[in-house]
């Protein structure tokens, strides 16, 4: 009899062995599924305001992007120009943010952006592309002098005249100072 209780106290053991170790492989390919659909990209293409192109990559729940991923560029612009494929590579503006650099002559471009898998996704605007624009100049100031003659002169020639008194004073101080120690 102990003999068979030994027996059934390994196979027991035996089995709940092995089910404790497929129970954690069993949960993380339950959690692996729905974990793969939130690791979907959204990308959101726009033009820079000039000759380029934007990218803000995000999960598709939306939360914010934490690795590096390889995005494509493509556009197809006026009189069927192309440009293209492009990689891009992230900006330090912040996570997920992308930036193609001047790479569009001016007019309507339609542009795709994809990512490779495992994080695949594509994304497709259509962005106004414009000549770069400098600052205007600014308008020249007049420079006049003040209505009343100049009395309101400020308080320099006063902070100056305190100085010159200061400095004096230390003068009068260290020449009396010599005398009384010899």
């Amino acid at each position: 009899m102990t003999g068979i209780r030994k027996v059934l106290a390994a196979v027991f053991v035996g089995l709940a062995l092995a089910l404790s170790a497929a129970a954690p492989a069993a949960a993380q390919t339950a959690q692996a599924a729905p974990a793969a659909q939130a690791d979907k990209l959204k990308l959101t293409v726009a033009g820079d305001g000039a000759q380029g192109v934007t990218i803000q990559a995000t999960y598709a729940d939306g939360r914010r992007l934490e690795q590096v991923v390889r995005l494509v560029l493509t556009a197809t612009g006026p009189d069927g120009q192309r440009v293209g494929p492009v990689q891009l590579e992230p900006q330090p503006e912040g996570q997920g943010f992308y930036s193609s650099g001047p790479v569009l002559s001016t007019g309507t471009w339609k542009v795709s952006v994809n990512s490779p898998a495992p994080l695949q996704s594509k994304a497709t605007a259509t962005v106004q592309a414009k000549a770069a624009q400098s600052p205007p100049a600014p308008a020249p100031v007049a420079v006049t002098k003040p209505a009343d003659g100049g009395a309101g002169t400020g308080w320099w020639p006063f902070a100056a005249a305190g100085l010159v008194l200061v400095a004096v004073a230390m003068g009068v101080a260290m020449l009396f100072g010599r005398r009384r120690t010899d």
